[in-house]
């Protein structure tokens, strides 16, 4: 059922009886009035009768019945309508005319106040000097007769109003959702493939349709916007067994070899078979790193804004410093600058970029032979927080500089992956940060140079995150 159509119906039923109730009050209040009309006018005319009343009483008590008569057709001529009954000192009846209580009926002590009796409105009054009373009657009848007239035009109005209310309320809902109804109407025309870009709403003056609109476009943002990253997983999803299927195919290939070795070979030489055997172990482990970073460059393609949370970027710098020293004891890492750099971050992700940093460093950044320094250093710059990782390795030419962060880039001799520092590159954007490598201040060795925004710098989420697929360019 159409609103219009719900709301003519609802006024339809509620009009007849909202005017049937106001009716109520009405009578009420009417029929109240015409008792107080009533019983003024009896006053009144009681007042008027007196002098009249009065001569005849005298004219009763002189013993004139002449004069008693005409005075009677004085009395009821100026009574009018109304019940008039006069009574003497002896509580004879002197006249008794027009509506009024049975002869049966016991009349009160007269007080000047008006009473109903017997189905009738009445005024008894003492004639002064004690000469006798008087009476004057109206029926109660004639009340009942004007509320029955205003209770007929109250019904005719409740009839009338019904049909009525109900046409102009159509009319006037009919008008007044004609927005709502352009509004449905392109909403039934979008395409879910064209987005929220597609849906124009011109504002109305209507609250409601203008509320409804916004929440409609806010809807299809939304939709979007998870259309989207459903679409990033679903890229995601086929770029990770992309790439698991074209890095992994040469180390196994070279598992199958060796293991088709020991098999053709059961009485290899020991020493033969040992390294076969550290040859599966190595090309194992291979496996296990490359699909480990693999997995984290999905995570960090898919994480939320939600994931984000305040932190301290000292305590977490100063926890991976002792994390990697333990797996790398013999080399030797320096961290300066205190606590309190305070950033909006993943938390794993910036471990994962810190942690890679440092194993980088102590992996590549020391001469053959040499332990590995590492200098890490801490500092803020404007709304930035400025972390420096110095080694004193070999260094890395210049032209090659751009191309360390692409995904499965190795040097030569490298153990790793190839994924490090492409793990660096991607916290890095989703952070609103940049990565700079450089020459370390004494010319030998490598200085990466990792810029950060302080907590309450507002930074974009990155417009392309598809690490699996392609490396940003992030150099500052």
């Amino acid at each position: 059922m159409k609103l219009s159509t719900r709301l003519a119906l609802t006024v339809s039923l509620a009009v007849p009886l909202l005017v049937l109730a106001i009716g109520a009050l009405l009578l009420g209040l009417v029929g109240h009035d015409i008792r107080q009309q009533q019983d003024s006018r009896l006053r009144s005319l009681s007042a008027a009768l007196t002098p009249e009343v009065q001569r005849v009483l005298q004219a009763d008590k002189n013993g004139r019945p002449r004069a008693v008569q005409n005075q009677n057709r004085q009395v009821l001529a100026a009574a009018l309508n109304s019940g008039v009954r006069i009574t003497n000192a002896q509580g004879e009846q002197v006249l008794s005319d027009g509506p009024q209580p049975g002869p049966t009926v016991a009349l009160p002590t007269p007080t000047g106040s008006p009473v109903t009796i017997a189905g009738f409105h009445s005024v008894g009054k003492e004639i002064p000097g004690g000469a006798g009373t008087l009476w004057v009657f109206s029926p109660v009848s004639q009340d009942r007769a004007q509320l029955a007239a205003v209770q007929g035009r109250v019904l005719l109005v409740a009839l009338l109003a019904a049909p009525l209310a109900g046409l102009l309320t159509l009319a006037l809902a009919r008008r007044a959702t004609r927005s709502l109804r352009a509004l449905s109407a392109r909403a039934a025309e979008l395409d879910p493939g064209e987005g929220a870009e597609t849906f124009r709403h011109r504002r109305s003056g209507v609250s409601e349709v203008d509320e409804l609109a916004t929440a409609l476009s806010t809807v299809l943002s939304r939709y979007d916007q998870q259309a989207a990253r459903t679409g990033e997983a679903l890229e995601t999803a086929r770029a990770f067994a992309s790439a698991a299927s074209h890095e992994l195919r040469t180390p196994l290939m070279s598992m199958q070899t060796n293991l088709d070795i020991l098999a053709a070979h059961p009485g290899l030489a020991a020493e033969e078979r040992a390294e076969v055997v550290s040859d599966l172990r190595g090309e194992h482990a291979r496996l296990l790193e490359l699909l480990t970073a693999l997995r984290t460059l999905a995570r960090g393609d898919l994480v939320e804004a939600e994931a984000f949370t305040e932190l301290d970027l000292g305590e977490l710098v100063d926890a991976c410093v002792q994390s990697v020293g333990r797996a790398w004891p013999e080399a030797s890492l320096l961290l300066s600058g205190g606590y309190g750099v305070r950033v909006r971050g993943w938390e794993p992700g910036l471990k994962i970029l810190v942690t890679n940093l440092l194993t980088n460093a102590v992996v590549h950044g020391h001469a053959p032979g040499e332990p590995a320094r590492v200098a890490v250093s801490l500092t803020t710059a404007g709304s930035s927080a400025l972390l420096t990782v110095d080694d004193w390795g070999p260094g890395i030419p210049p032209a090659l500089r751009a191309s360390v962060f692409d995904r499965f880039t190795r040097g030569q001799d490298s153990p790793g992956s190839g994924l490090g520092l492409t793990l660096v590159a991607q916290q890095a954007a989703l952070h609103g940060g940049a990565v700079d490598l450089s020459d370390t201040l004494g010319g030998t060795g490598t200085r990466v140079t990792l810029r950060l925004p302080l907590s309450g710098t507002p930074f974009p989420e990155p417009t392309e995150r598809n690490w699996l697929t392609q490396t940003l360019n992030l150099r500052l």
